[in-house]
């Protein structure tokens, strides 16, 4: 049955318009993987697979905490740009207001359990005692940056969601930029190990958070502020909450499948882990390439959908795949020639060195088979879509996991990865197919058209 008739706000999108959200995005993004980078290789200097391993396995527990509250970041945005698309201007800064709540309470909630969070994230990501005591002391100081990491997201979420892509980029140049340079000042300079990689995280993140709310001040200046009363409005904040639920379970989903990528690459042994927490890296900086489109497709079909204008959704689709194709394409290409000499900038240790050049094909073929699943999950956030999005991920680990007790016992590490290709093709493959399904039902006719054709 077809949505009620709405009016329909038309809008025009070419590709100009996907790139000037997507251009800026993308370098935004792409400062997080370097981070990520910059924290491996910082650690990989001292020569010590114990302490890489360590920051593996830290970094999947707090991706386990920190990235199943995304919903802060893509649920804000997808519901900002329908407001921004309906011409909402009272909802606009509700909805900011309502994900700012969520995140203070979430971090204090995560700092109060941090305990519980970190023995369990360590007896389920297992690695040696060594790792394991790594792993402790980089978590314990880290968590205290829970409440400022959720902030941040909800302010990212609401700028993009404004399609205000450059002031996204200022956000994470500032927080990235920040995270880099204490952490090389911590490590190499004075010697503070993985504690002082986890410090410049706390310290930048709450830095940015000051930076990103002066910002949200400025952007709102002259703008009346809505009431307490409408901004815990029960039926917008029951939707809210219906929405960020779904996206949380999508979220803890897909952390589930990485975390067990990890923990099998524990089971192998010290340099495995540390070589495919290597490889992975450069899968995530790939990722992140893709990512600044799909941001491109949530804030498009976002106002798209809030403007009930199916010919900018159609565009949007068509121009977000395309170019995704054609970076995904120019990222393998890039990795096969240079993938190398990556490794030897990542670690000093020859036999990671030696064990990386043997699965690098895997991170030439991943970004091929994920294409679609980057582009889709901007396209089904913006318009909300989030109960086919946790669905079809549920679909795609069950996949994984069969894969995984299918294959890696023939062919061992390249099983693994090739079990976490499948993972990333199905995601992609399901939600193509239900995405002209959920249009039909999600556009409802222009009725000034059918008054025209009556």
């Amino acid at each position: 049955m077809n949505a009620p008739t709405r009016p329909t706000l038309p809008f025009d999108v070419t590709w100009r318009t996907v790139l000037t959200i997507a251009l800026p995005m993308t370098i935004a993004y792409l400062s997080t993987p370097l981070l990520g980078l910059v924290d491996t290789a910082v650690i990989g200097q001292l020569g010590d697979p114990v302490l890489v391993g360590g920051i593996a396995i830290g970094g999947i527990i707090f991706d386990l905490a920190f990235t199943t509250f995304n919903f802060l970041r893509s649920g804000t945005t997808g519901l900002t740009a329908q407001a921004v698309g309906a011409n909402n201007s009272r909802e606009i800064p509700a909805i900011l207001m309502r994900s700012l709540c969520i995140a203070l309470i979430a971090g204090i909630a995560i700092i109060l359990l941090q305990v519980p969070i970190r023995d369990a994230g360590l007896f389920f990501l297992g690695g040696s005692d060594a790792v394991q005591a790594a792993t402790a002391s980089y978590f314990d100081i880290r968590v205290y940056s829970a409440p400022f990491l959720l902030a941040n997201y909800a302010i990212l979420g609401w700028y993009i969601g404004l399609g205000r892509a450059g002031a996204g980029l200022a956000l994470q140049l500032f927080l990235n930029g920040l995270n880099i340079a204490l952490s090389l000042w911590f490590v190499m300079g004075l010697s503070l190990g993985v504690e002082g990689v986890a410090a410049a995280t706390v310290i930048s993140e709450a830095a940015t958070t000051l930076l990103g709310g002066a910002a949200v001040l400025w952007t709102l200046k002259g703008s009346p502020w809505p009431s307490r009363a409408h901004v815990f409005d029960r039926e917008q904040f029951l939707k809210t909450m219906a929405l960020n639920r779904d996206i949380m379970i999508r979220s803890f989903t897909l952390l589930i499948a990485f975390s067990y990528f990890v923990a099998r690459s524990a089971d192998q042994g010290e340099v495995i882990l540390a070589t495919n927490t290597i490889l992975e890296k450069f899968i995530m900086t790939a990722a992140f390439f893709l990512d600044g489109l799909a941001t491109a497709a949530e804030q498009l079909v976002g106002r798209a959908v809030g403007g009930n204008y199916r010919p900018a959704f159609r565009k949007t689709v068509r121009l977000t795949v395309f170019w995704s194709f054609v970076i995904c394409g120019l990222l393998s290409i890039l990795i096969a020639l240079f993938g190398p000499q990556l490794l030897d900038l990542m670690t000093t240790s020859d036999e990671i060195r030696a064990t990386g050049r043997e699965y690098l094909v895997w991170v030439i073929i991943a970004p091929v088979f994920g294409v679609l699943a980057y582009v889709m999950d901007g396209v089904f956030i913006g318009a909300t879509w989030s109960r086919d999005m946790r669905n079809m991920m549920l679909v795609s680990l069950a996949a994984f996991l069969a894969a995984y007790h299918l294959f890696f016992p023939i062919w061992g590490n390249d099983g693994l990865w090739l079990a976490l290709t499948i993972f990333l093709g199905i995601r992609g493959l399901s939600l193509s197919v239900m995405c002209r399904w959920r249009a039909d039902r999600t556009f409802s006719p222009d009725p000034i058209a059918l008054s025209n054709r009556a």
